[in-house]
């Protein structure tokens, strides 16, 4: 028996019983058919009971799946709602568990952004208040704020959003992150990045690392490796005007401070800081000898290498010549062990 992927979970409902959030701590991508026949009868959006969860563990251990065992018994013993999820096949999610797995699949770096379909994510998933006490729904909010004021407490509201912080599903090995709220579940966040203060990170969207992340890494965009996004620069997703260009950064590059880009670069490209680079940009094409050849749309230049972008001081055109400077991370900035 076949699946795409399968993950036990601890997640929190409202009061109607409707999910808010699940918790995958071992997302399996691909998993063995074995594992998929102690889980499958049992992978649905019900609350798993703790004979259920007893029973997978018998049938994990029989099976040799040891590791799924021993969390099914922890589960067991919890009193938090407990969920099996199995996805059979890459498709749109369509239950909150679902979406949550597939998330997690990412962040645990599992598949890479793009590698996953995750269409009607925003549909499917709650707004939600995150708190100190855990997720709780809008409508159980004022309620419980008012609960924790009676015991001389504050209920302390960090975020109202769909999707959470990463740092509360997973911490990826190897990375740094100034400011964990700027980072949301469905980040893949490579070995060596470090994501500075103001640095953001969307879901679906990522780095290979090593790199700096100052600027915001939008939705569908991935970062390559060796490249730095400098302080209020920005990559345009598909979600916020990209159309249907899916924005990339390759290899050693450099996007400047306020800087921005709505083309995907290839490897080795710099774009002057203060300069944003859009497909319909007209830019002025030079030589070697600085020597201006053509004027064409900067979507004729998506995906190519070796290319420096910048705004001449003195007409206001921007320029496109070839990039003859290589890209060089500071490798102690990005030793995060």
């Amino acid at each position: 028996m076949n699946a795409y992927a399968l993950g036990l979970g601890l997640g929190t409902r409202d009061q109607a019983g409707n999910w808010l959030e699940v918790f995958f701590p071992m997302p399996i991508l691909n998993p063995q058919s074995s594992l998929v026949a102690c889980l499958g009868e049992h992978a649905s959006d019900l609350i798993l009971s703790a004979d259920d969860l007893l029973a997978i563990a018998g049938e994990c251990d029989a099976a040799g799946h040891e590791d799924t065992a021993t969390l099914a018994r922890k589960m067991a013993d919890s009193n938090q709602p407990a969920v099996a999820v199995c996805l059979q096949d890459d498709s749109a999610p369509k239950t909150v568990p679902a979406a949550y797995l597939k998330l997690q699949l990412l962040s645990h770096r599992l598949v890479l952004p793009q590698e996953t379909v995750l269409e009607g994510v925003f549909g499917v998933l709650p707004n939600v208040a995150w708190t100190d006490q855990g997720a709780i729904a809008l409508s159980e909010l004022a309620e419980r704020q008012l609960d924790a004021r009676l015991r001389g407490e504050v209920l302390e509201v960090s975020c109202v959003d769909k999707f959470p912080k990463m740092t509360n599903y997973v911490v990826p090995g190897g990375v740094r992150i100034a400011h964990t709220a700027r980072v949301r579940l469905g980040a893949y966040v490579g070995e060596g990045t470090t994501v500075m203060h103001e640095g953001f990170i969307n879901f679906n969207a990522g780095t290979i690392g090593p790199g700096m992340i100052e600027g915001r890494v939008s939705a569908g965009v991935l970062v390559g490796a060796d490249s730095d996004l400098g302080g209020g620069s920005s990559t345009m997703g598909t979600l916020s005007g990209g159309g249907n260009i899916i924005i990339s950064v390759g290899k050693q590059c450099l996007i400047g401070a306020n800087a921005g880009i709505g083309i995907p670069l290839g490897d080795r490209c710099i774009v002057e800081s203060g300069l944003y680079v859009t497909s319909g940009t007209k830019v002025t094409m030079l030589d070697a000898s600085g020597t201006a050849t053509e004027t064409l749309a900067a979507r004729k230049l998506q995906g190519m290498s070796d290319l420096l972008f910048r705004r001449n001081s003195l007409n206001g055109a921007v320029e496109c010549l070839t990039n003859k400077t290589s890209v060089q991370l500071n490798a102690a900035l990005h030793a995060n062990d």
